[in-house]
């Protein structure tokens, strides 16, 4: 599909990740006023209440932008989500008839705070990137052990905490926990020494089920996408983690990029899971290509110096797809609500500039990176700034998602020393 060309300018350029094609979906505010529904087209922002009490949207028999979230709109299903972008579309093209009113309507995206996009109903992270599994499991278990005997056969997850989900921009605080290394007596109370980063998408329901769905009706009831960021306290989790697996090492924080990319927008750059090395069982099995070619990179900052890229790699390289994810949480009869956000997993590639987390990147800090400042890097210090990037590449346009981005602050003083 070509760049569609947009009345606004800056839509219309190589560079910017919002072009008409894409249209995501966020929640902004400027200055003192309250936040409000937004679409960004190019370089601005398309003020979806003051659209709504224009007449401009008029797709149901109430109002859906009174709110400053998306999930009354993923509510309504795809009919719903379908004529809402081709009504954006047609606001928006080059030569609309109504650009006159849709105009003043617009806001600079640079005078615009932006809010999380949507109510976070429940969250679940997944661990379905085969080279991360592979890589993290040789590291503790050998390469002959690497992958646990259900790992080809189901996409493992665990519930995590919607509370703690936050929008681009919030800063980090590093974790207290309990640590006991492999030579230790006894555990001890510290803050964390191995603070990481996980490179991940984050699926977003929008259709709400009642019990076991097909993976292609998991698809259809995808609302959209973002980047996500599961911060994880690697010695925390190394002391906690059996028998239950991730618990307080995972509870800190997730940060998701503050735009909706909404599935329609992603349609031309759909491929498919790679070659299945045993065959899923029926409910599980691939019925399309079900993952998309999105190109990912993390940058790390030192606090007030310049950035380095520390990894790239692309959404194509997951084992399982958000809707076979989707579809393995319904199985047990699980009901999944409106507003549901499904982590991938890290996204990990074969190399090691490919490697979604610092654990893998340093090999569990055998192996420190080498910033751009010329210091050296195992896990995260205090003052570092990561920032998950991505896009779609189409022929003169890509398809953006916002910068994901978070500064770690140091530990509190000890909170029970009072």
């Amino acid at each position: 599909m070509p760049l569609l060309k947009s009345w606004v300018a800056s839509a219309n350029s190589v560079d910017t990740p919002f072009p008409l094609n894409n249209l995501p979906y966020g929640v902004f505010s400027i200055g003192e006023e309250d936040p409000r529904c937004g679409v960004a087209i190019g370089d601005m922002i398309l003020d979806m209440q003051a659209a709504e009490e224009a007449g401009l949207i008029d797709l149901t028999d109430y109002a859906l932008f009174e709110v400053p979230f998306w999930n009354d709109l993923m509510e309504e299903g795809p009919a719903v989500w379908a004529a809402l972008r081709e009504r954006l579309i047609a606001l928006l093209s080059e030569g609309a008839a109504e650009q006159a009113k849709v105009e003043p309507l617009l806001v600079p995206m640079k005078d615009a705070e932006l809010h999380m996009p949507m109510m976070v109903s429940e969250y679940t992270d997944f661990y379905a990137g085969k080279n991360h599994a592979f890589n993290v499991g040789t590291m503790f278990r050998g390469p002959e052990n690497a992958l646990p005997p259900n790992w080809l056969h189901i996409p493992i997850g665990y519930n995590g905490r919607a509370s703690s989900v936050v929008v681009s921009g919030t800063d980090v605080r590093r974790p207290w926990g309990q640590l006991k290394g492999p030579n230790d007596d006894a555990p001890r109370w510290a803050p964390c020494a191995r603070f990481d980063i996980e490179l991940e998408m984050g699926a977003i329901v929008g259709t709400p089920s009642e019990g076991p769905i097909t993976v292609a009706e998991a698809d259809a009831n995808i609302f959209g996408y973002v980047l996500l960021n599961d911060w994880s306290a690697r010695d925390i989790q190394a002391w906690e983690y059996q028998p239950l697996g991730p618990f307080q090492a995972k509870a800190t924080a997730t940060t998701i990029s503050p735009w909706i990319v909404t599935k329609a927008a992603l349609e031309p750059f759909r491929c498919d899971t790679p070659e299945r090395e045993v065959e899923l069982l029926d409910h599980l099995k691939d019925c399309g290509p079900m993952l998309y070619d999105i190109d990912l990179e993390v940058t790390m900052a030192p606090e007030g110096k310049a950035a380095t890229t520390i990894t790239r790699t692309n959404y194509k390289e997951m084992y399982y797809s958000a809707a076979q994810q989707l579809a393995h949480h319904t199985t047990s009869g699980c009901p999944m609500n409106a507003g549901d956000l499904l982590g991938s997993g890290t996204i990990s590639g074969e190399t090691k500039e490919s490697r979604g987390s610092l654990l893998e990147l340093s090999w569990g800090g055998k192996e420190p990176l080498t910033l751009e400042t010329g210091e050296e890097r195992s896990f995260i210090a205090d003052g570092d700034t990561l920032t998950l990037k991505g896009a779609a590449k189409g022929d003169g346009y890509m398809i953006g998602f916002g910068d994901c981005v978070g500064k770690v602050l140091p530990a509190l003083d000890d909170p029970y020393k009072r």
